[in-house]
């Protein structure tokens, strides 16, 4: 688990209950299910209308890593790209046939197809690059989601804020039923400003930090596949390692 993640989460919310305890205020005027409804129910419509149904879910379903990061694979692609080129430059490019079978990364199956059906080095660049570009396009644009969540959450906000207000001017006759349209309309707003600034926001670039770090590595893992179907020196391979390993 990413304690950093869970410790922001933990920060934001005490900041706001506690200014809100200092203040005088009582923590349970902002709990509104009406305001709650209004900001979150129009924000994912908002965002649902604007994205394709697949790029929306898998927005979604990369959230997890902001709480549980995908591990490093720095390493163990060291590891297997110094196999690579052992057996590249020592038994041929066929040898590396066998690695395709047993890597569960489709980049990876990929470059390594390439490279054992000898196509051209330059081509081959090429192709890993397009597989790069299209890898991080999609990536990207699952991300946008929560950055959509964000541009749009204050917005309904203000939107649940004017239709509070329109509840009080309705029951101006009634003052039993003022409180509860002025705390709708006010805390409307509170929930779009903080879920954008507090989440929504915080989310879409932690995400953007973990789609870079993976096309970083694909791009790397492009050249040593360039390198190995040009019959490079090792040391060059070995360079490619080295950078892999000492990104920060």
């Amino acid at each position: 688990m990413d304690r950093a993640s869970i410790a922001g989460i933990f920060l934001a919310l005490a900041g706001l209950l506690v200014g809100q305890a200092l203040e005088g205020g009582k923590l349970s005027s902002l709990v509104q299910p009406a305001a709650f409804a209004i900001v979150v129910i129009g924000t994912v419509g908002a965002v649902l209308l604007q994205s394709e149904a697949p790029t929306f879910m898998r927005g979604v379903r990369m959230l997890r890593w902001v709480f549980s990061p995908p591990p490093s694979q720095r390493a163990a692609l060291a590891r297997e790209i110094a196999v690579w080129g052992l057996h590249a430059r020592r038994d041929g490019l066929l040898s590396l046939e066998k690695y395709m079978a047993v890597n569960k990364d489709k980049f990876v199956q990929k470059g390594l197809r390439l490279v054992v059906d000898g196509i051209a080095p330059d081509k081959l660049r090429s192709l890993m690059e397009m597989e790069v570009t299209a890898y991080e396009f999609g990536e990207r644009q699952a991300v946008k989601i929560w950055e959509a969540a964000a541009g749009y959450s204050p917005t309904i906000g203000i939107l649940g804020a004017v239709l509070g207000l329109i509840h009080v001017m309705e029951n101006l006759s009634d003052p039993g039923k003022l409180g509860s349209g002025i705390a709708v309309a006010f805390v409307s707003t509170v929930y779009g400003v903080g879920l954008a600034n507090m989440f929504f926001y915080p989310i879409a670039n932690k995400l953007k930090t973990i789609v870079a770090e993976r096309v970083t590595q694909y791009e790397i893992l492009t050249d040593v596949f360039h390198d190995i179907a040009s019959g490079d020196h090792s040391r060059v391979i070995e360079e490619r390692v080295a950078c892999l390993l000492s990104r920060p």
